[in-house]
């Protein structure tokens, strides 16, 4: 059997801890199959600042060319954030998801029955949606950027571009899913005022006609985002460029309860790389309050996406499911339990079958 090599990209903030959980749980489940999983180590974000001047040093950058799949925990932080833009660690991120040729993000949000109290809507119940992110475009990548000095003052500008092909090749991806779960795709954009958007609707509706059996919507952001608010139970499959993206998912993190909560997995390139969504929360780092739900929960993606282990990927979301059905809560959603040991909570569910 050939082994598969994962890297451990901890981080900043929180990162280290509940990357710890995860690790927890997969050499558990390695355990149980024999498949003898090579766990490597490395430095990104202000962790590798720190240490080797840059956010994503040649070391990192060396083991990423021969893994398997990459699990991270978090970047970033107010303890870099007078460095040179170039030089904070949310850059490293960038480049790490370049290098790897990541153009797809996943980032499931499903309202547990356990949790549906904590959710800040009356009526979320049944909430069960996943948001497909284009990760290699827009606004973030897009050039030219940067802060010049104009007559009278400063600017800033970046650059929205987006090719026909980066737009087909994640709509292709989001269309392909849908038909797997419920057969609806929500296309998220704002053509009427961005020639880009409208660019990215055209391309969606022609990728669409090859999927007569998915029912697609096109809707401007804003209206997107409200009627996430007001029923988010509509929505199956969301696809939605860079920025937009990034913003929805953090709202569907909120309406499933917690932000940290949420897993993800970007893929589309040479290894996967996970990640739960909730950011580095340097406020509570080294407290033992960090939830490590969403970190084990991206290691049940990394077991799905990137190991082809669908058993294995659906115990870890059992066991976690069986944590929050048993009430055994983390401090953030109430509970009293600490980092750890919420981990050890998650892993004698796993270990019970």
């Amino acid at each position: 059997m050939t082994r598969k090599v994962l890297l451990l990209l901890p981080g900043d903030g929180i990162g280290p801890e509940v990357v710890a959980q995860a690790e927890r749980v997969l050499l558990a489940v390695d355990a149980t199959q024999g498949s003898g999983l090579q766990l490597l180590r490395g430095r990104v974000g202000g962790a590798a600042l720190d240490v080797d001047g840059c956010p994503l040093p040649m070391q990192t950058l060396e083991a990423v060319r021969g893994c398997d799949a990459v699990l991270l925990g978090a970047v970033g932080g107010p303890a870099w954030a007078d460095v040179p833009r170039e030089l904070r660690p949310e850059q490293g991120l960038l480049a790490l998801r370049r290098e790897l040729g990541l153009y797809i993000n996943l980032r499931p949000a499903f309202l547990y029955p356990e949790l549906v109290e904590c959710s800040p809507l009356r009526d979320a119940a049944g909430l069960d949606l996943v948001l497909v992110r284009e990760l290699a475009g827009g606004l973030y990548y897009g050039e030219p950027r940067g802060i010049r000095t104009v007559a009278g003052g400063r600017e800033g500008y970046n650059t929205l571009r987006y090719h026909e092909r980066e737009i087909e090749r994640v709509a292709e991806y989001a269309f392909a899913l849908a038909r797997q779960r419920r057969g609806r795709l929500c296309s998220v954009d704002k053509a009427n005022v961005l020639e880009t958007m409208e660019l990215w609707r055209e391309v969606c509706g022609r990728v669409g006609l090859r999927y007569p059996d998915v029912a697609l919507e096109h809707l401007y952001v804003d209206n997107a985002a409200m009627q996430m608010v007001l029923d988010p139970r509509r929505f199956d499959v969301m696809l939605a460029d860079n920025l937009f993206g990034d913003v929805l998912s953090d709202l569907a993190g909120a309406l499933c309860g917690s932000i940290g909560l949420l897993p993800s997995a970007s893929l589309g390139g040479q290894a996967g790389l996970y990640e739960p969504v909730h950011g580095s929360a340097p406020d509570i780092a080294g407290q033992d309050r960090a939830n490590p739900l969403a970190c084990i929960l991206s290691a049940a993606l990394l077991l799905r996406h990137s190991l082809g282990n669908e058993t294995l990927a659906l115990q870890v979301e059992a066991a976690v499911q069986g944590v929050l059905r048993d009430g055994l809560l983390p401090v953030e959603l109430g509970g009293n339990l600490g980092t750890a040991a919420m981990g050890d909570a998650v892993l004698e569910r796993l270990c019970a079958g």
